[in-house]
């Protein structure tokens, strides 16, 4: 009750307080996180609503700051820069990671519990099989700006638990002529970037066209972890009378090794490597989407958009055989493959209007998806280095899969009222119906094709009331919902668990998780462009969905839990004196059950009660970076991100490891080093140099049990194997340069 009676106590103070001035942003990038005073309050772009007035804290960054330099990747960008934002590296792929924002997670691995919702244009990237962000699968070349709404905002639709993220693209007007960067580092890594942007009349053309590409390839710092990718993003875009037009092409192709968790005795002796493989990920994406805007005069839009997204994704996976653990088999491991095709379609439509003390938008959406999944195994043997040997012979079974398919309608509509020249209330809501369907098979089996139906409405209110000094305070209550995807309907049996991603059961039914976030804080700018921004909140999940073990360790099975709550403190400070910038990002962050009930982690019952953390989850994180203009065309700077300790899955509890023994994850501070130099107003050359110091550290663990104690295979059944904590190993040291062109 005293936690509540704070937050409580937060939102009625800022219901009495203020709003910050709108002076010009900031030029220096480590300041640029609160570089833009229009914002959107929806995924698709309308008039916007100057950020002073809303009433909660978003983080932007566009131009220069949103660059990625020196082979660094947009997850990347945001754990070092982005307050609250958070990287597990549980694949051991750069474009693979565990993206966390509050508690929060936007991943591509099937099985994580997903909240955050990711828009690209205005076009929802999350998959409908499993809700899972594709991260590769993003033309970041050709991304122009970010935006990160926190809390259980309804207007950004299903998923939207803890923020979404809205990425928006370059235009041949917004962005004209080449810009090419070519980099190199560490363990192979190559990567190019290029594009081109052409306007018809210097920015005041009719049309304009805009074309980007990225290629990377990487050997990998671990062993057997080689991947590669490539994109190709094209948009024509015009203007025609009071209309604005455009059409774009995204094609995407990857090939990534995510090699996972290492016991620590394996851990201990050679970090770089593998426990089994392999353990390979292809997508492939094409995408087209077609926007239309139209302007009845300066104070009314109407702004509409149609997409089609098609993927395909292929596993291959080296695992134990189940049934050499439990002694059935003389095979020790199992030859997995899955093939998903997922198809989607959708449209968008909204009206903003700005009338008088009112600014006032209103949306409907569609979305529809269709998922065709299937999963085979074939027995096979391990080789010395744990790799999997398949038997030409060796039979190939077909496990289970699915037809499944995901229809989502919403409807929205909010105002933000000028109550007085300095106060600003927002309402809103979003009325949300989905419909979930799917057909399985298994054993040549087919079960009947079920479907659920799911409907809420989401209210938010919200205030902001600027004060002197150019600060703003700000509070805000919302809600808003996540329905069980295909995946979850299929794998939540507990009498039949199934093996993620390659495996589905039975489909009961699962309650959608509605989550409600209380927030309020403050954000000033002052004359220069300094910022300063403080934020409280608390958000309640209610019967969240979870993915709990079964029996075996590798199978498991979703189900609702009662309580989740993710409560605590953003803090964000940049300023500059002289030749120097820096920034500050301090996030706390209490990530707990807030009921009691068993989670079995597939060797031991975790014993839940309200308190006990989340795995994977740091109470501190500290950003902090700095950068010295030496001389007008030399830069040099420096990132450090430092974490608290974190529970390891499977021990929330504390109670997995034998006695005098701490299995949680430990703190760890990295160090990186960048420097710049512009020879000539065209040209850019730079370097990076990440885990300055080569520490040793890990994002990630996880309690099961490790067949090959001491290096050496267990004979079949568990009784010689050991349970052990896996852990995520943290990159070593890496050195990267680079060429940039701009003209």
């Amino acid at each position: 009750m005293r936690q509540r009676a704070v937050v409580a106590a937060g939102v009625l103070f800022a219901c009495a307080g203020a709003a910050a001035d709108d002076g010009a942003p900031g030029n220096y990038p480590v300041a640029s996180m609160l570089s833009v005073d229009i914002v959107g309050v929806a995924p698709l772009p309308g008039i916007g609503t100057d950020r002073n007035q809303l009433p909660y804290q978003v983080q932007t960054a566009g131009g220069r700051a949103l660059d990625v330099p020196a082979s660094r990747n947009l997850g990347e960008f945001m754990a070092r820069n982005l307050t609250g934002v958070n990287v597990n590296e549980i694949s051991g792929s750069p474009f693979q990671s565990d993206i966390t924002y509050r508690g929060f997670r936007a991943s591509p691995v099937l099985g994580s519990s997903q909240g955050i919702s990711v828009y690209l244009d205005g076009v929802r990237v999350n998959e409908p099989f499993g809700d899972v962000v594709n991260w590769d699968m993003l033309p970041e070349a050709a991304i122009g700006g970010i935006m990160l709404a926190p809390g259980s905002n309804p207007l950004y639709g299903l998923n939207t638990l803890g923020g979404a993220l809205v990425l928006t693209t370059k235009t041949g007007k917004s962005h004209p002529g080449v810009d090419a960067d070519v980099s190199t580092a560490s363990n192979g890594r190559r990567r190019a970037d290029i594009a081109y942007g052409y306007d018809s009349a210097d920015g005041g053309g009719r049309w304009n066209a805009f074309i980007a590409a990225t290629t990377f390839h990487d050997r990998g710092w671990r062993d057997h972890s080689d991947g590669r990718l490539g994109n190709v993003y094209a948009k024509l875009a015009g203007t025609a009378g009071d209309n604005d037009w455009s059409v774009a092409l995204l094609a995407a192709s990857s090939r990534l090794i995510g090699n996972g968790l290492l016991p620590d005795g394996l851990y201990g002796d050679d970090r770089r490597a593998v426990y089994t493989s392999p353990d390979e990920t292809r997508n492939r994406l094409r995408q087209i989407v077609f926007d239309l805007r139209h302007r009845f005069d300066s104070h009314t839009e109407l702004a509409v958009a149609l997409y089609a997204r098609g993927s395909r994704r292929d596993t291959v996976n080296g695992d134990i055989n189940d049934d050499y653990a439990e002694a059935e088999s003389e095979h020790a491991a199992s030859y997995n493959t899955t093939s998903t095709r997922q198809r989607s379609h959708g449209f968008s439509a909204q009206f903003s209007r700005h009338a008088d003390s009112h600014q006032l938008a209103a949306g409907l959406t569609f979305d529809r998806g269709t998922v065709s999944f299937a999963q085979y195994e074939r027995e096979a043997d391990f080789a010395p280095d744990r790799s999997v040997v398949v038997d030409a012979d060796a039979e190939r079974e077909a496990g289970s899969s699915v037809d499944g398919a995901a229809r989502a309608a919403g409807m929205y509509a909010a105002d933000t009222w000028t109550v007085a020249p300095d106060t600003w209330l927002t309402v809103s809501a979003r009325y949300n119906h989905a419909r979930v369907g799917n057909q399985l098979r298994r054993d040549a089996e087919t079960q009947p094709r079920e479907t659920f139906d799911y409907r809420k409405l989401n209210p938010a209110i919200g205030i902001a009331r600027r004060v002197a000094g150019g600060a703003t305070l700000f509070a805000n209550l919302s809600q808003s919902n996540r329905v069980p995807t295909v995946i979850e309907l299929g794998c939540a049996d507990p009498e039949r668990p199934c093996r993620l991603p390659v495996g589905l059961q039975s489909d009961p039914f699962l309650k959608q998780v509605v989550s409600r976030t209380a927030e309020a804080g403050m954000r000033w700018r002052g004359a220069r462009g300094d910022t300063a921004s403080l934020s409280l909140y608390r958000t309640v999940n209610r019967d969240d969905i979870l993915f709990r073990s079964a029996a075996l360790a590798q199978q498991g099975y979703f189900a609702n839990f009662a309580r989740t709550r993710h409560q605590g403190v953003d803090l964000g400070v940049t300023g500059r004196a002289g030749a120097w910038s820096a920034r500050l990002n301090y996030s706390y962050l209490e990530a707990t059950y807030d009921a009691r009930g068993d989670l079995f982690s597939g060797t031991r019952d975790v014993h839940i009660v309200p308190g006990t953390r989340l795995a994977g989850l740091p109470r501190n994180t500290a950003k902090l970076g700095l950068e010295w203009s030496a001389t007008p065309a030399l830069t040099l700077g420096a990132d450090l991100v430092a974490t608290s300790d974190m529970a390891t899955q499977g021990d929330e509890d504390g109670a997995a490891a034998s006695a005098g023994r701490d299995w949680r994850i430990r703190g760890h501070a990295l160090l990186d080093a960048h420097a710049t130099y512009r020879p000539a107003p065209k040209w850019e050359l730079y370097a990076r140099v990440t885990n300055l110091a080569d520490r040793r550290y890990e994002s990630y663990g996880a309690v099961g049990v490790d067949m090959f104690p001491n290096g050496v295979l267990a004979p079949p059944g568990t009784g010689d194997a050991g349970t052990a904590r896996f852990v995520a190993p943290g990159a070593p040291r890496s050195v990267a340069a680079g060429l940039r062109y701009r003209f």
